[in-house]
């Protein structure tokens, strides 16, 4: 049954990629990223807004990061991937986060000081030869000339956002229980997203697009957390990092099925490149040391 847990959690990240694909056009970007977070905060608020009072004190000294994970991983990283579905397709923004876990170890050696690992080499430069593929829809040799799509280009600035949230999160280890950082940051990002909603034209909540909000504000922004920190906390980190290889794959097969984006030879080929580096980079932890020169 621990399985199930992180299993549950890809289901529902791949869904809310098929949700923010299917975003645009039905509401502004602007629009779906403010009221995700803040329905996330409103439900949040009964349960956690005593308890949040109760640890002011230890809250008070670590707000300022706080609001720095907020912007990185609530704010800019969805943001960004909202603005990217009206000009990329589903499967693409399947693939090119894909990069994250690769991003964040190569940044760790940097800023946390970890080793760093052939694994981690090897597969960084696969799975960025995997993403260009897919960025390049099989001719690499045309992004000299042509560049990248806007879209993938803000995928890409989303999964560095994410993976420097991630570093960030490792490096500060605040000591705060894990529903009150999730609900800080959803505040956060709430009152970050407003300015953007006034100041953009907005569609408003209509037929068309409230379950879309739904879906991204309860089971995305509230259940998912929810179930990667009891799958963290019964299968361990390592374990349960692992099921996160599998959200492109499920994420691309339902973006065929559901969504009737056909699949392309480049699509498979890229994404099978990027998941065999990040498998690399996770499983091979051979330690880098410069090769000593002969006297």
């Amino acid at each position: 049954m621990s399985y199930l847990l992180p299993l549950l959690t890809v289901l529902i990240w791949a869904g809310n990629t098929l949700v923010t694909k299917a975003s645009a056009g039905a509401i502004g970007p602007s629009e779906i990223g403010f009221y995700r977070w803040l329905l996330a905060a409103l439900l949040f608020t009964p349960f956690l807004i005593l308890p949040v009072l109760r640890n002011r004190a230890a809250i008070k000294p670590v707000l300022g990061k706080v609001i720095v994970l907020a912007a990185l991983g609530m704010a800019l990283f969805q943001s960004l991937a909202y603005f990217a579905a009206g000009i990329t397709s589903a499967t693409n923004m399947a693939i090119i986060p894909s990069l994250i876990p690769i991003m964040a170890l190569l940044m760790a050696s940097v800023v946390l000081g970890s080793q760093l690992t052939w694994g981690a080499v090897i597969g960084a430069l696969i799975s960025v030869a995997g993403v260009l593929e897919v960025v390049s829809a099989g001719h690499i040799g045309n992004l000299a000339h042509q560049g990248l799509n806007l879209g993938d280009a803000m995928l890409l600035l989303a999964a560095l956002a994410f993976a420097v949230y991630s570093i960030l999160l490792r490096k500060w280890q605040l000591r705060l229980p894990p529903l009150q950082l999730l609900y800080l940051q959803a505040v956060a990002a709430t009152i970050m997203l407003l300015p953007m909603f006034l100041l953009t034209p907005r569609v408003g909540l209509n037929m068309h697009n409230i379950a879309l909000v739904l879906y991204a504000g309860i089971p995305t922004s509230m259940l998912a957390p929810l179930l990667w920190m009891q799958s963290i906390a019964r299968l361990g980190p390592e374990r349960t990092t692992l099921f996160f290889n599998l959200l492109p794959i499920v994420t691309v097969l339902a973006a065929a099925l559901i969504l009737g984006e056909q699949l392309a030879s480049f699509h498979l080929l890229g994404g099978g490149l990027t998941l065999v580096g990040v498998i690399l980079a996770e499983r091979w932890r051979t330690p880098l040391r410069p090769v000593a020169l002969q006297s």
